[in-house]
């Protein structure tokens, strides 16, 4: 290790500690050691790992602080690793000379509007271990090409970017595991115009990562649309996942690139996080073959679920809840599907605020047509689902076909009912069938079928036989 302070580093916070810290990274062993103390910069350290051979940037239990007062990245890594992770497939040099650059165990912290974290380049391994990044304009950046990312037990807190941005990259395995990511107004981890394989996304607390003033914003923003994206393969597992609410923010949001080109984004599980306090809980823009599972989803503003223009969606064993705890605070709950083709929506508890309406102080009406929706959708399951104190409706069903909604039960319980009719088909529709559910009766009727939607109805049981539940859906 080179202590840097053996180079004329001074760590006061006041002393310009750059020339000094350059000094052990070119005459020092490549591992710089920063003890107790305020190391001030006034420009970009750029570590060339093909020159400066094997690096690291170790703290002292986190009593050490680096502070940026120059603009750009405090620290700037660039790699020459232009393969994959495959053992065989390392230029000579690169293993012995370039392999995992790592940051543990420090404070990274901006004094400057335009100074960010660390930004990484054609790296192998770069692995970051209980650092707090904070104040900075990104916390950590990774372009160009990347492999084996690590991130775990750090702190990206408070910074006006982005907390990790994985940008324009090419990356095969990354791990965000075990962090706090919060207050990053720009997003808590992004992903634009990148090729990513293998992501894991688990065991953090990712919060309030929003900007009130943006269009749009996301806790966890995986975004494809860019030419010669994609991105595939990964899970963002057991985390909590919560925010305040900002016009058009989610808590989790992917965006594709086309109805058409929904392979682009896809392969995910999205399981056993708790989602909640946003404008939309997840948001799935043209994508194919997401999982949604075991998850706890409250508060959406919008939609707690929304997908369009998906296909193979799958989303099972879910609670969609409110908290009645709140009383008149409350936000009703809701999920919509569009433009959707081959998705099932089963074993799930989707319970609407008791209100049917948001009472919470200040936010704008709820404006949906039922509890669940689907909306020009094809082949769709909904099956051994809970949708109870639906409003208007519990399900709505409009140009759709092949939707089959079956096994489920279609409540109202509130003391003031509100739901008309437990299911409602509009449009043209076909090869639509419903039987075997449980259904309250509505204010109106228990089932409102439009003729051109072509349902069969069977089985059902209601407050009125099956002959009259069954007649109304011929």
């Amino acid at each position: 290790m080179s202590n840097v302070r053996d180079f004329g580093a001074v760590g006061d916070g006041r002393a310009d500690d750059t020339a000094a810290i350059e000094h052990a990274l070119a005459d020092g062993e490549g591992a710089l050691e920063f003890p107790p103390g305020d190391y001030l910069l006034s420009r970009t350290i750029r570590v060339e790992l093909s020159k400066t051979g094997r690096f690291g940037a170790s703290g002292t239990a986190g009593a050490a602080k680096i502070v940026m007062a120059g603009t750009g990245p405090a620290f700037h890594v660039v790699g020459t690793h232009g393969k994959n992770a495959d053992p065989t497939g390392f230029a000579p040099g690169v293993w012995q000379r370039e392999r995992m650059p790592t940051f543990e165990h420090l404070e990274i912290e901006g004094r400057n509007p335009k100074a960010s974290g660390v930004l990484l380049e054609g790296v192998m391994q770069p692995t970051f271990v209980g650092v707090l990044l904070r104040q900075l304009e990104h916390a950590i950046v990774v372009r160009g090409r990347a492999r084996n990312v690590l991130l775990s037990a750090c702190h990206l807190y408070d910074n006006r970017g982005i907390g990790i941005w994985f940008d324009a990259l090419n990356l095969h395995q990354a791990i965000v595991t075990g962090s706090h990511i919060s207050y990053c107004r720009r997003g808590g981890i992004v992903v634009t115009q990148s090729e990513i394989r293998n992501f894991q996304i688990t065991g953090n607390d990712i919060e309030y990562n929003f900007d009130p003033e943006a269009e749009t914003s996301a806790d966890v923003l995986l975004d494809c649309r860019a030419e010669g994206s994609s991105i595939r393969e990964g899970t963002i597992v057991s985390n909590t996942i919560q925010a305040k609410h900002s016009p058009g923010g989610a808590n989790v949001r992917f965006l594709g690139p086309s109805a058409e080109l929904n392979r682009k984004l896809g392969m995910f599980t999205i399981a056993n996080n708790v989602l909640g306090s946003q404008n939309v809980n997840v948001h799935l823009v043209n994508c194919r073959g997401v999982v949604v599972a075991g998850n706890v989803l409250y508060a959406g503003y919008k939609r707690n679920l929304l997908v369009e223009g998906s296909r193979n969606i799958v989303v099972s064993g879910n609670s969609f809840d409110h908290n009645p705890d709140y009383h008149q605070h409350e936000l009703a709950t809701g999920v919509r599907f569009s433009n959707s083709e081959g998705c099932a929506f089963n074993s799930n508890i989707l319970e609407d605020a008791d209100a049917g309406r948001h009472t919470a102080p200040g936010a704008s009406p709820q404006v949906r047509d039922a509890l669940l929706e689907i909306v020009d959708c094809e082949r769709m399951t909904v099956s051994g689902c809970q949708i109870v104190d639906g409003a208007p409706y519990g399900v709505l069903v409009d140009r759709s076909r092949g939707v089959q909604i079956s096994g489920c039960t279609i409540v109202e319980r509130r003391a003031t009912p509100q739901m008309r009719a437990a299911v409602r088909f509009t449009g043209a529709g076909g090869g639509n069938l419903v039987c075997n559910n449980i259904f309250g009766r509505g204010l109106d009727e228990i089932a409102q079928v439009d003729p051109s939607s072509r349902v069969v109805l069977e089985g059902n049981h209601g407050d009125t036989d099956n002959t009259e539940t069954t007649r109304r859906g011929k």
